[in-house]
């Protein structure tokens, strides 16, 4: 098969993603095209930086307001932040923790604890707090991941036209950065959104074809590969299947025309292999086998599929975007993993049958498709309605570590593929003017039209803020440490979860001196009924109190207050360790303040802004007991 793209001239240059190693630049020379920049990288790194900032602005702009539909998994990465600066500063364990969950506590290599990010922006968490820290993360994330793609590509991947390349190289990575599943996941999930490693894997890893360099290759990429495992192991573990499908296309297409390439690569990846797995073994053991670990997402989660009419939808978060047609299509805001509109789908498909003479823009439509068909889920919906026809998610949803995937965000490895393409469609007009300047006009009016039709409709609005529950004075001032001590932890009113995170932001202002009961975190199932269940849950087993308090907030009806729920209580805050009962204004909290007072026998004391029930003393004397509001 010819490998020049589309149907260039044979004097047409071949895309560095296609070209042999002995036709790719010296390595002195390839160094200095790293460095050269001028007006135009300039502009491009400014463009992503602006981009990033108009999104994230809202959040800025307003300090005490946080994501409108993600505040659960925001003040979880506060808490991740803090937890990083913990590390640093008090030589905490990484790999586990017991300021959230006591006495349980959280396997930080099952939860996204993104060490690779917290670790380094310690002094930022510190000097600013970790909600300050948290948008320093957004915006960096969603800015060097821009930058990032935009030099692999511009200068690896399109690296011979020069102006061409780079224009080339914005389009592709200004798409690659955001897409509409990467401003969906920005408003609560940075961790998704720091991709700026995935171009220089990509890159690193076609490197290995290099002959006599698989030492060196090999080792820079296990670093990147490394760095990127403590961000975000599903993105990473997306990217290899990407990579594997493509590589292994390549190389078969290129056995007989490049015979050593495929030995070189493979010497390459088994070094890097080698190298990952040994500094990875004991975090990677702590992840599956250590405590608290579990074993797949919870059954509704492996459930959730792209919806196959969202791939010609446009996201709630796009200028041509509806959001009533978006919730119908998308679990919820964070997952509109695959709203790629109309015209984006038709240039897709144009831009392969285009360059389809190229094996690379061939494997990368097929690496596009594949992802699209593993989105879908166990069973395939149309706008909103099950077809009954089962997806190819249906064989693989319970395979070990895949039943720790989430299937729509499958999707969202989409937008990589794409953003390539778009790049190599832009480059392959330019070398058409290039090579029949009579052609020029309506190239460049093809092009424009083409690129703006599908991209316009996609452009991403500013993240949805709203205001945020102030920390408590009881907590700013510290107040809360008069009962909270190595022995004792603070309970809150309702225990925290995905619907009450405020405690995980409390904890992370603190520094997470202020140890915490309950938890809105991976944690594994403890069901009595069935002891071999350890399937994931996003908040811990149920006990008597936390369950009677989420009831109360949730509206139901109150129960009787009897000896024996009493009895249930003393026992749940003596487990938890309790030294302090902290409730806040909020829905409801007149019935949890008058249930918890007929609990324990005593009414709080209001300070701080907020009601304290001191409880050391019936934790800590075992004969104590609570026989109803009488007691003294």
């Amino acid at each position: 098969m010819d490998t020049a793209v589309g149907t260039a001239p044979p004097t047409t240059p071949v895309p560095d993603i296609e070209a042999a190693p002995e036709q790719q630049r010296e390595p002195s020379r390839r160094l200095r095209v790293w460095r050269r920049l001028n007006w135009r990288d300039v502009l491009a790194v400014a463009t992503f930086v602006a981009v990033a900032l108009y999104l994230t602005m809202p959040l800025w702009l307003n300090l005490d307001h946080g994501s409108a539909d993600d505040p659960q998994d925001q003040a979880f990465f506060e808490w991740m932040l803090a937890h990083g600066a913990r590390v640093i500063t008090d030589g905490a364990y990484p790999f586990f923790s017991d300021r959230m969950n006591y006495p349980d506590g959280v396997n930080m290599m099952a939860n996204t604890s993104v060490l690779a990010v917290s670790l380094p922006m310690t002094p930022v968490t510190l000097l600013f707090g970790p909600h300050v820290a948290f948008n320093v993360f957004l915006t960096l994330a969603l800015a060097l991941t821009g930058i990032s793609w935009y030099f692999v590509l511009s200068r690896q991947v399109l690296s011979r036209n020069k102006a061409g390349s780079r224009l080339a190289a914005w389009v592709g990575a200004l798409f690659c950065t955001f897409a509409p599943s990467m401003v969906s996941h920005a408003g609560g999930h940075p961790n998704i959104v720091s991709q700026f490693l995935v171009p220089l894997i990509i890159w690193r890893t076609l490197r290995l074809r290099e002959p006599g360099r698989a030492l060196r290759n090999g080792f820079i990429l296990a670093g990147l590969l490394v760095w990127q495992a403590f961000i975000n192991l599903e993105i990473l573990f997306m990217t290899a299947v990407g990579l594997g499908v493509f590589c292994t296309v390549m190389a078969i297409a290129r056995r007989k025309q490049h015979r050593g390439e495929a030995r070189a690569f493979l010497r390459g990846l088994l070094v890097a292999a080698a190298a990952s797995l040994a500094v990875l073994a004991y975090p990677l053991s702590v992840q599956f086998f250590g405590p608290q670990s579990y074993h797949g997402l919870p059954q509704f989660v492996r459930n959730f599929g792209a919806d196959l009419g969202s791939f010609t939808a446009y996201s709630s978060r796009s200028v041509a975007g509806n959001s009533v047609v978006a919730e119908r299509l998308a679990q919820n805001p964070q997952e509109e993993n695959a709203f790629f509109g109309w015209g984006l789908v038709i240039l897709f498909f144009g831009l392969i049958v285009w360059m389809r003479r190229s094996v690379a823009v061939v494997a990368l439509g097929g690496v596009a498709l594949l992802y699209a068909a593993m989105s879908l889920g166990p069973r395939i919906f149309l706008n909103g309605i099950n077809t009954g026809v089962p997806g190819i998610w249906a064989v693989l949803h319970s395979v070990p570590v895949l039943n720790s995937a989430v299937p729509t965000r499958w999707a969202m490895a989409i937008a990589p593929a794409v953003g390539i393409l778009l790049a190599l469609g832009v480059r392959r007009a330019f070398d058409l003017v290039k090579a029949q300047p009579s052609a020029r006009g309506p190239v460049r009016v093809a092009m424009i039209t083409a690129v703006a039709m599908a991209l316009v409709p996609l452009v991403p609005t500013p993240l949805k803020t709203a205001p945020i529950e102030p920390t408590p004075a009881f907590v700013t001032s510290g107040a809360w440490k008069q009962y909270v001590d190595d022995n004792h932890t603070v309970v809150t009113l309702p225990l925290p979860d995905s619907g009450y995170p405020d405690p995980l932001r409390w904890s992370a202002s603190t520094g997470q001196d202020m140890r915490i009961a309950g938890a809105y975190a991976l944690l594994p199932n403890e069901n009595p009924l069935n002891p071999n269940d350890r399937t994931a849950l996003f908040s811990p087993p149920w006990r008597p109190t936390s369950g009677l308090m989420a009831s109360i907030k949730q509206g139901n009806p109150i129960p009787e207050i009897t000896d024996t729920r009493r009895e249930m209580t003393l026992a749940d805050l003596r487990y938890w360790r309790a030294g302090v009962i902290l409730l806040t204004p909020q829905i409801r909290d007149i019935e949890m303040l008058r249930v918890m007072s007929d609990l324990l026998g005593f009414e709080p004391t209001w300070t701080g802004g907020a009601w304290v029930w001191d409880v050391r003393q019936l934790v800590d004397d075992p004969n104590a007991v609570l026989t109803g509001p009488d007691i003294p």
